[in-house]
C-alpha cells in the first residue's frame, strides 16, 4: 500500500515528509526514538504525521535541501553571458525567463524550434531562478535519457562541460533520474536536479508525486510543454504550488485548442534559426497532377488541376490521393530525386523519412521505394520492441536510405541525416506535420547555413492539402498567437478522423474510390524562407555573416537583398524521372505485399463478423476448414485468393507478375466475398 490514510504515513513517505532517507527512518524505529503505528488491517510500518513533527523541525525538508543542495544555483557562478559556446536563443531564453520571474509568478512558455537547444535551455534556467531543486520533466522515455545524459557530469560531454557553462563540478549540480525501481526518494533529497518522464512522476499508481513535498521544488522545467494541459501534467502543477514553471515547446499550441500553461516568454522564429544555421533550410515540393482519375461504383470521373485544388478539402479525395499507388510513386520519385541531389552535392548518406497512414499503407510505401532500389523499412507501434531496435540500429547505421513510419518518429527522435520528408498521407492539425517536418530539419554541419548538407526537402502532393500545413507552418513565427491556437482543430485527428496515436488495426481499404490514371503538370517548389516575406527579409538584414557583418550594417537594402534572392521564391520544377522498375523486383515486392495485406484484411473480417480468434464459428459452419476461427478464416481467405488467380495452394512463387498484381488489387473485393459467405454459413 503506498496511499496516505488520514493521518498515517508510510515508511517512503514519512522519509520524504522529514527530510531523511527511509534507512535513517529505520534506525530511529529500531533504536526506540520513533514509534510506529499499526494501521488496522496492515501488516506494514506506518506514522504518525504527529509523531514525525518533532523530527521534520529537526531535520525537515526545507533545512535538509539548504544543507544538502540548497543554494548551489545562487552560489554557483555560470558564464552564460556572452558565452560563445551558447547559442543566441539559449542566452536570450535565460534572460527572458529572469526578465518574467522578476515582475511576476506566471508559469512562462518559451519557443524554440527543433535543434535549437531546448536541452540546454533547461540546464541553465536554474541559475538565477532556482534557490532549492529543479524539477526537468520530459513527455517520454526516449527524451529523459537525452535529457538525463546532458544533465548528468559524470558525462564528459554533459551540457555544462561542453558548453563552458562551469568551471567546477565538485559540489554539483547533482542530478537524479527517476526511472522506477532503480530510484529512490534519498536519491532525489541529495540531488539539485531531478530528471523524470510524466508516466513515471504521476501515473495512476502515483509511486513518486505523493513523496514529494509541495516545497520539495521551486522550478519546474517541463520539456514539449505543449502537453501540459493533460490531466496527469495538471497533476504536477497542482503538487507544487509554489514553484516556478517553466514550458520549453516548438509548437506553442495544443491540437485540441486548449490553452497551454503560461504566458509566452520567449519566441525564437524559424526564419533565424534557419538563417544561423541551427535547423537545415526547407523547401516544399508538392505534386500538381494536369488531371487525375477516380473510379468509384462502377463510374470514372476525371478532374483537372483546377478541380483538383477545389477538391483537396474533401476527405474522400485526400484519402483517394493517399492510397494510390500511382501518387505514391510520383512523391517516391521526386523524394528520390532530391535525396540523389544532396549525396551528389557532398558524398554524404542523407536518407528519407516517410510518414504513412496505416501499416498496410506503410507496406505499400515501403514497397515503392524497393522497387526503386532502395533499401527501405517500416516502423510502428505494432512491431515487437527487438524489431523496432534493429529498424532503427539500421538507420543509424546507413543500412537503409528510407524510414517509413505511422507515428512513430515524434518528439524526442534525433537523427540528422533524415533531410528529405516525404509525406504519403493528409495531416488534419498543424502540431503532428510540424513535429514529422522536424525530424528532417536537425543540422549536420553545426552553425553553417550555407553548407549543402544542411538543405531540407518535404515532398507531398497537392491533393493530400498538406499546403495549408506548409502556409501555418511558415506563418507560425507571426506574432499573433490568437491565431496560432486558431489554426489547431481536433485531438491528433489526421484528415480521414483517424488517431494520431497509433498505426490502424484493421486493414486499409484500397478501393472505391482510389485515384489512378494520375497525369502529373508540375511540382511547386517553395522555400520556408520566402524572399516576399518582409518578416524573413528583416532577420535576414540583420543575421551576422561570416565576417560578424550583417546586410543592414553593410548598407543593403531589403529591395536589393529581395532582388538577389529570386530563385528562392516559389517556382514550378520538372517531375522526376520515372524510375525503372525490375520485373523480377516487382513481383517479388508483390508477393511479399499479398501476404501482408491478406494477413490484415483476415483481422478486419474477424472484426467485422464479431468472431473471436480463438472461436470454433467458421470450422462448424464452413466446409473444409479445421481449427479456430483464425486458422479457418486464414484458409479460406488464401483459398479463395488461389482460386482468383486459378492456381493452387502454395503456389505463390510461381505466379506471374500479372497473376500477382490482379490478385493484390482485387483484395479488398475478395476479403468482401469471403466476409460473406461467411456470414451466411454462420446463419444457416
Amino acid at each position: 500500500m503506498t496511499d496516505q490514510y488520514d493521518d498515517y504515513l508510510t515508511i517512503a513517505q514519512a522519509a520524504a515528509y522529514v527530510g531523511v532517507s527511509p534507512a535513517t527512518l529505520r534506525r530511529w524505529d529500531a533504536g526506540g526514538r520513533l514509534t510506529a503505528a499499526r494501521r488496522p488491517g496492515s501488516q506494514y510500518r506506518y506514522y504518525r504525521i504527529a509523531d514525525l513533527e518533532p523530527f521534520r523541525l529537526e531535520y525537515g525538508v526545507a533545512d535538509k535541501a539548504k544543507d544538502v543542495v540548497g543554494g548551489f544555483f545562487e552560489a554557483a557562478s555560470p558564464h552564460i553571458v556572452g558565452n560563445p559556446h551558447l547559442r543566441e536563443p539559449q542566452k536570450e531564453a535565460h534572460e527572458a525567463t529572469l526578465v518574467h520571474f522578476a515582475t511576476n509568478s506566471t508559469p512562462a512558455i518559451i519557443q524554440l524550434p527543433v535543434g535549437c537547444g531546448k536541452t540546454g535551455v533547461a540546464a541553465i534556467l536554474p541559475f538565477g531562478l532556482s534557490h532549492k531543486r529543479t524539477l526537468v520533466i520530459a513527455p517520454n522515455t526516449t527524451i529523459r535519457e537525452g535529457l538525463y545524459a546532458d544533465l548528468n557530469i559524470s558525462n564528459a560531454s554533459c551540457f555544462w562541460k561542453k558548453a563552458g557553462v562551469l568551471d567546477s563540478f565538485t559540489a554539483g549540480p547533482y542530478t537524479a533520474l527517476v526511472d522506477g525501481p532503480k530510484a529512490n526518494m534519498d536519491d532525489c533529497v541529495n540531488s539539485h536536479i531531478v530528471v523524470a518522464n510524466i508516466q513515471q512522476l504521476a501515473s495512476s499508481a502515483d509511486r513518486w508525486l505523493s513523496q514529494f513535498p509541495s516545497d520539495f521544488f521551486d522550478l519546474v522545467v517541463i520539456d514539449e510543454g505543449h502537453h501540459v494541459a493533460a490531466e496527469s501534467w495538471q497533476k504536477v502543477v497542482r503538487a507544487f504550488p509554489s514553484a516556478r514553471f517553466v514550458s520549453l515547446t516548438a509548437t506553442p499550441f495544443r491540437a485540441d485548442n486548449k490553452d497551454l500553461l503560461g504566458e509566452l516568454v520567449y519566441r525564437y522564429p524559424f526564419a533565424r534559426a534557419m538563417l544561423n544555421g541551427y535547423i537545415k533550410h526547407i523547401v516544399s515540393a508538392s505534386a500538381h497532377p494536369a488531371e487525375i482519375t477516380f473510379t468509384a461504383r462502377g463510374e470514372t470521373d476525371t478532374y483537372t488541376l483546377d478541380q483538383i485544388l477545389d477538391l483537396k478539402e474533401e476527405a474522400w479525395f485526400r484519402r483517394g490521393v493517399a492510397l494510390s499507388d500511382e501518387c505514391n510513386r510520383h512523391i517516391a520519385e521526386k523524394a528520390v530525386e532530391k535525396l540523389q541531389s544532396l549525396r551528389a552535392a557532398t558524398g554524404f548518406p542523407h536518407q528519407i523519412a516517410a510518414s504513412a497512414m496505416s501499416i498496410d499503407h506503410a507496406d505499400q510505401v515501403r514497397a515503392i521505394f524497393q522497387e526503386m532500389g532502395l533499401q527501405a523499412e517500416t516502423i510502428h507501434s505494432n512491431l515487437a520492441d527487438d524489431r523496432k531496435a534493429a529498424v532503427l540500429a539500421k538507420l543509424r547505421n546507413n543500412q537503409i536510405d528510407v524510414i517509413v513510419q505511422v507515428a512513430m518518429l515524434g518528439e524526442g527522435f534525433d537523427h540528422p541525416p533524415l533531410s528529405v520528408a516525404a509525406i504519403f498521407r493528409p495531416y488534419r492539425s498543424l502540431s503532428p506535420y510540424i513535429q514529422f517536418v522536424g525530424r528532417v530539419m536537425r543540422t549536420i554541419d553545426l552553425n553553417d547555413p550555407n553548407s549543402p548538407n544542411n538543405q531540407g526537402f518535404v515532398v507531398s502532393h497537392v491533393g493530400l492539402n498538406n499546403e495549408e500545413q506548409w502556409d501555418e507552418f511558415r506563418d507560425l513565427d507571426a506574432q499573433d498567437q490568437q491565431i496560432v491556437r486558431g489554426w489547431a482543430r481536433g485531438e491528433g485527428a489526421d484528415s480521414t478522423g483517424r488517431s494520431n496515436s497509433g498505426p490502424d488495426q484493421v486493414a486499409q481499404r484500397f478501393d472505391d474510390p482510389v485515384a489512378q490514371d494520375e497525369r502529373l503538370s508540375h511540382f511547386l517548389s517553395r522555400s520556408f524562407l520566402d524572399p516576399d516575406d518582409d518578416r524573413v527579409i528583416e532577420e535576414m538584414l540583420d543575421t551576422p555573416g561570416p565576417g560578424g557583418f550583417t546586410y543592414r550594417a553593410l548598407g543593403i537594402t531589403a529591395d536589393v537583398l529581395r532582388a538577389q534572392l529570386t530563385h528562392r521564391k516559389e517556382h514550378e520544377e520538372e517531375p522526376a524521372d520515372s524510375m525503372p522498375v525490375q520485373p523480377q523486383v516487382k513481383r517479388q515486392t508483390l508477393r511479399s505485399r499479398l501476404d501482408s495485406r491478406s494477413k490484415s484484411i483476415h483481422q478486419r473480417i474477424l472484426t467485422d463478423l464479431g468472431l473471436a480468434r480463438a472461436g470454433f464459428n467458421i470450422s462448424r459452419s464452413v466446409n473444409g476448414v479445421r481449427g479456430n476461427n483464425a486458422d479457418a478464416l486464414y484458409a479460406v481467405l488464401n483459398r479463395e485468393i488461389n482460386t482468383f488467380a486459378g492456381q493452387g495452394k502454395k503456389s505463390r512463387d510461381k505466379w506471374t507478375l500479372d497473376q500477382l498484381q490482379a490478385a493484390y488489387d482485387s483484395l479488398d473485393e475478395i476479403g468482401d466475398q469471403v466476409a460473406a459467405t461467411i456470414r451466411e454459413a454462420i446463419k444457416e
